[in-house]
Order: structure tokens, then sequence, then C-alpha cells
């Protein structure tokens, strides 16, 4: 659970702009959104190896 103190005087928007960065830091979103539907874990392996590979590709050409 996130604990966002807000202080005398402060504007609302600016808490909840606080509210927002901390829940995508703490990626709970992205969980809860994955827990939705079930991926078996050969398809999630694969999403990482492709994920990976990209990565890899992007870098080379930097270094290139």
């Amino acid at each position: 659970m996130l604990i966002i103190p807000v202080k005398d005087g402060e504007n609302i928007d600016r808490a909840l702009k606080r509210y927002k960065r901390k829940t995508r830091n703490t990626k709970l979103i992205n969980q809860l959104r994955e827990n939705k539907h079930f991926t078996k874990k050969s398809v999630k392996r694969r999403k990482q190896i492709e994920k990976a590979c990209y990565k890899q590709h992007l870098q080379d050409q930097e270094n290139q």
C-alpha cells in the first residue's frame, strides 16, 4: 500500500502526480495487468528472449 503524505496548503494535483509516479515506479499496474490473463511459462520465456534480442540489436546498431 502506498502512502502519500500531503502537506498543508499543497495542491491536490501535485499530490496526485506524486502518487502516479510512485505507482509507476513500483510497477504495480503492470503486475495487475499481467495477472488478468494466464500466460504459459513457455510464452513468457519466448517474449523475454524476443525482447533481449531486440535490445541487443539496438545496442549493436548504436556501437557501429
